[in-house]
């Protein structure tokens, strides 16, 4: 029987599992639920939090206070020493190394077998199943899969622990049966040097029958256009005509969309999205016409919701299991893993749009808003408007990040938006117009705080150089897979930086 048969038979036979949590979801919860206690209970955490004693959803929530990084991380620095059975049972060896957006730093995250093999691979081939589902006859393992992931390899380090990536972890530990059909090999694919590693990843596969790529948009985006550079051909399915698929997650694909749409011309090309992150997999585009993301409600993983109208950071009170929650309403996510991260709070926030099975939207992080004057603008506003403005004006963007500005002699001030353009529009004048009436219909309190400038002035726009995003994470050794840039913040810091370093070498346009 042909490899891609195979794979095909094998990938399906996941359907039936997915299937029963999309129609039993609240069931599937409760089973992991008492699957992740039961296994910790005698574990360091476990003992501390009597888990033995944890006999329902609501014990669970009274008896096992909320968690980041910064509360979880004595247990997290015992297990990089060495200590077992610390946040799970056995000894964890893998952290993966997650900086999320560029204005944090590093967090070493734990990274368990349990927490690979069931959670992220988990969430991989579901996401393959589904796919070959929605698109019959499909030859994917005929053909390579490029993985653009992230350009830290893998540190030892004492006590038989490991930090790196989580791409480099998945890339290390992938079965022989999916690794003979990953491109580039791995002394490329797990090379630090971002620029270096960007390089030889474009001529290692210039000449490959490539049918899939997955990546975070901006860094595939850099890639592509730099194998377009080398081969001199005018988009993509002229390198590989075979490429069907593009899988991306990481952050919102609106606007980068017209670009890979320019890159991956063919109608035939299909796009999914993956909501994972260093933390779990947690949800993936499952319907062909819909970017709604399923959530894996049987992945190892047990979620709670804190509505954002109560949100409180570890002082939250009113927290909900899956059954409590409502649609159309803004909530932060809160997880318990086998990695052993314990109802920890991942800052990002979403919008369930469906029940049984759930779907949802990501809306932001619990972090990045801007509510300098009342406005409460989230990612989910900036995305959509910034996406629907460039499509008006036929304007490519590569990156952004918005921050307010203060007027002291009127004691107003409004929203600066620094904006990497591939492509820039006619007139940043206009495109700053349109820019505040899309925001206007899609945040009413943006709208009436605008209202004849009262209390927000119009936006402001400077247009930068393409690349300067890429130079400021150069300068702080942040190039890779993995790093986002801050999209919202309520401080100048990030903003300034970036415009100071723009004007030594490029003359800012300014509205």
């Amino acid at each position: 029987m042909p490899f891609n048969a195979v794979f095909s038979h094998i990938i399906k036979k996941r359907l039936p599992r997915i299937q029963r949590f999309s129609k039993n979801p609240i069931e599937c919860q409760k089973e992991v639920l008492d699957f992740l206690l039961s296994n910790a209970k005698n574990t360091s955490f476990g003992k501390e939090y009597d888990f033995v004693n944890i006999q329902s959803k609501e014990n669970f929530q009274t008896m096992i206070p909320l968690s980041d990084y910064d509360s979880l991380k004595p247990y997290i620095d015992r297990e990089i020493d060495g200590d077992e059975n610390v946040l799970w049972p056995g000894k964890t060896s893998w952290f993966a190394k997650s900086s999320g957006t560029t204005a944090q730093s590093a967090k070493l995250l734990p990274i368990t077998e349990d927490s690979l093999y069931e959670n992220h691979y988990a969430g991989g081939k579901d996401l393959l199943a589904l796919y070959y589902q929605n698109f019959q006859n499909r030859k994917l393992y005929n053909a390579k899969h490029l993985i653009v992931g992230g350009s830290t390899h893998i540190q030892s380090m004492s006590n038989d622990t490991s930090v790196g990536d989580l791409s480099a972890f998945i890339v290390e530990n992938l079965p022989w049966w999916t690794e003979i059909r990953r491109t580039p090999k791995r002394e490329i694919a797990l090379m630090n040097n971002w620029e270096e590693k960007l390089d030889k990843m474009a001529y290692a596969t210039l000449n490959e029958n490539i049918c899939i790529v997955a990546g975070m948009p901006s860094w595939t985006l850099i890639l592509m256009k730099r194998i377009l550079e080398i081969s001199g051909k005018e988009n993509i399915h002229q390198v590989w005509p075979n490429l069907e698929l593009y899988i991306h997650g990481g952050m919102n694909f609106h606007p980068y969309q017209k670009s890979f749409e320019q890159i991956f011309p063919n109608p035939k090309m299909n796009y999914v999205e993956a909501y994972n992150s260093s933390e779990g997999y947690f949800g993936l585009q499952d319907q062909v016409n819909s970017k709604d993301l399923l959530l894996l409600c049987d992945s190892h993983i047990y979620f709670e919701f804190i509505p954002m109208s109560k949100f409180d950071g570890l002082k939250s009170k009113l927290v909900l299991s899956l059954d409590e929650v409502e649609l159309n309403t803004e909530y932060a996510m809160v997880i318990s893993t086998s990695a052993g991260l314990w109802r920890y709070i991942i800052g990002d926030t979403i919008n369930f749009v469906q029940k049984e099975p759930y779907r949802f939207q990501v809306t932001g992080r619990t972090t990045q808003f801007i509510n300098a004057f009342g406005e409460k603008l989230l990612m989910i506003h900036a995305e959509k408007a910034i996406g629907k403005t460039a499509e008006i004006h036929r304007a490519k963007i590569r990156d952004y990040t918005v921050a307010p500005y203060f007027d002291t002699e009127s004691g107003n001030g409004g929203h600066e938006w620094a904006i990497a353009f591939d492509q820039p529009p006619k007139t940043l004048k206009k495109f700053s117009k349109d820019l505040d009436l899309e925001l206007k219909k899609l945040n009413g309190d943006y709208e009436a705080k605008r209202k004849h400038s009262i209390n927000i002035n119009a936006p402001k726009v400077k247009s930068l150089q393409p690349d300067i995003f890429e130079k400021w994470l150069k300068l702080n050794n942040k190039l890779g897979g993995q790093h986002k840039i801050p999209r919202l913040k309520q401080e100048r810091d990030f903003l300034e930086e970036i415009v100071v370093l723009n004007q030594k070498t490029h003359r800012n346009s300014y509205i």
